[in-house]
């Protein structure tokens, strides 16, 4: 460092300290970070998987969230490998209202279960922001117990904007967990939307939580969520909401009589509960084992598994036409091209969409 002209003598009393080396502009320590793990290969998933390895089921689950090839190629393998060892659990889809009390609920049901052995695996799908496309993932921190629990395996995935997409990668999730021994499958939905009819196509029972005291209770009978619900409970049965909650049971089991009767010949069942309080649980849960004796005697769990088997073939086929549809780059200059010309007028929707398939359906040919 050069020295600085106020130290010449000709100034007297002047005295300018060099100072301190100018720090370098790349954090030293930055280096020091540790490196990420390589990606384990399938077969090293697959033997995790079988032997119960939470760590290498969690790994396995990542890559069959992921968007990279690389990543969906190596859980496909691992998926396909422990199909085998799969289906021996019971699916239970849970849905509700927001506020209706699910992860607690799931909390409480959870410990239920695994004090009578087994395993169990929670698989919440968490509504993500239309903004900023982010989802907070808390559904473990709602369900402290269970997350405390050697036997309970809890993972909550954004939906990221796309049921469908979750949906499916839910349902390879449900095969890793059986693989791992997770006798006992629990799907929470975002309780909005079209999640219901994604989760009810992969489960073997759904139950309806509903709640007494908001208002109309005649407002949460929707034909469409009722028809699926197999089971119905109404949550926070507890003090002063007794009453409410007990006129909504009767209201609800009043309701199920108009409606037709079930594929499966079972008469849904409407009990009341409180999460909080954990009253009537065993009650739930007998109502649960109930359903799975009558569809075991008459044959209803092998026909709806085999349903749901051909249903996600039929969807994954459709995912991968859109996905080559709309990834194909030639296609998307002509849908551009074809946008402009409906908003500008000069050409109708109709004749826009034709033009663009028999563009691709001519690229397949060739």
């Amino acid at each position: 460092m050069q020295d600085h002209p106020e130290n010449d003598s000709q100034y007297k009393g002047l005295n300018v300290n060099s100072g301190v080396a100018q720090p370098p502009q790349v954090n030293p320590y930055l280096n020091k970070r540790p490196k990420r793990k390589p990606l384990p290969a399938a077969s090293e998933l697959i033997e995790g998987i079988l032997k119960g390895d939470v760590t290498m089921l969690s790994r396995a689950v990542t890559l069959v969230e992921s968007i990279q090839p690389a990543h969906q190629a190596i859980a496909q393998e691992v998926i396909e490998k422990c199909l085998p060892y799969s289906g021996k659990s019971r699916r239970i889809g849970i849905t509700g209202v927001p506020g209706a009390g699910k992860s607690t609920s799931i909390d409480v049901f959870g410990l239920h279960v695994l004090k009578q052995g087994g395993k169990l695996a929670v698989l919440a799908i968490d509504p993500s922001s239309e903004r900023t496309k982010g989802s907070i993932l808390g559904d473990k921190t709602r369900m402290e117990k269970l997350s405390q629990h050697h036997g309970a395996f809890i993972r909550p995935s954004p939906s990221a904007g796309s049921l469908g997409g979750v949906a499916r990668k839910t349902r390879e999730t449900i095969v890793l967990c059986e693989a791992a021994g997770y006798n006992n499958i629990f799907v929470e939905t975002v309780g909005v939307g079209q999640s219901e009819t994604a989760v009810h196509s992969m489960v073997d029972f759904f139950l309806l939580i509903q709640l007494a005291g908001t208002g109309d209770e005649l407002q949460g009978i929707k034909r469409g969520i009722m028809e699926m619900a197999d089971g119905i409970v109404i949550n926070k049965a507890d003090g002063d909401n007794i009453g409410p909650a007990q006129l909504a049971q009767a209201q609800f089991r009043s309701a199920l009589h108009l409606f037709p009767p079930t594929e499966s010949g079972w008469q849904p069942e409407v009990l009341t509960y409180s999460g909080y309080f954990e009253l009537g649980i065993a009650e739930v849960w007998d109502m649960i084992d109930r359903y799975f004796a009558y569809v075991d005697a008459n044959g209803y769990f092998e026909r709806r598994r085999h349903q749901q088997a051909r249903y996600w073939m039929f969807e994954t086929i459709d995912e991968q036409l859109r996905n080559h549809f709309y990834n194909n780059p030639e296609v998307n200059r002509l849908l551009a091209r074809n946008e402009d010309m409906v908003l500008a007028n000069r050409r109708s929707s109709f004749i826009a969409a034709r033009d663009v398939l028999d563009f691709y359906f001519k690229s397949l040919r060739q």
